[in-house]
């Protein structure tokens, strides 16, 4: 095998576990946050919940950046501890759970929902409050 190859297979081996790493991220949050999972070839989801980019990787968002702080080998925890400390990454006057409540980006301050915080807050706690992402 030429040895162009066996590097370029090489580097492909070495960096397929961060490539892969993002599917994974991704669909507990589809899960975890009750979203519409893709369809066919369709992304129906985006990374920028955590991600400045549509596509994932750095830089991330303030959401990330908290999702990031509370990461300890769960991304399902990670997530939940961050919604749970009930702050507004994105300072934008809606406490990142709610803005996933209303379908909206935590992280991004051009996001935000239609309806008033508190008008979300009481929906959120008829529905079971934070703990409805509690990972499963």
């Amino acid at each position: 095998m030429p040895r162009y190859l066996m590097a370029f297979t090489l580097l492909v081996a070495m960096l397929s576990p961060f490539v892969l790493a993002r599917g994974p991220y991704r669909l507990q949050a589809i899960t975890q946050f009750n979203l519409v999972a893709d369809r066919g070839d369709v992304r129906t989801v985006t990374c920028q919940y955590c991600h400045v980019n549509a596509n994932g990787g750095a830089p991330w968002n303030a959401f990330g950046n908290e999702v990031r702080a509370n990461f300890k080998g769960n991304i399902g925890d990670a997530l939940y501890e961050a919604l749970k400390a009930m702050k507004d990454s994105d300072g934008d006057g809606y406490a990142d759970v709610l803005e996933v409540f209303a379908g909206t980006l935590p992280g991004d301050a051009n996001s935000k929902p239609l309806v008033t915080a508190q008008f979300l807050m009481q929906s959120l706690e008829k529905a079971g409050g934070v703990d409805i992402y509690k990972p499963k």
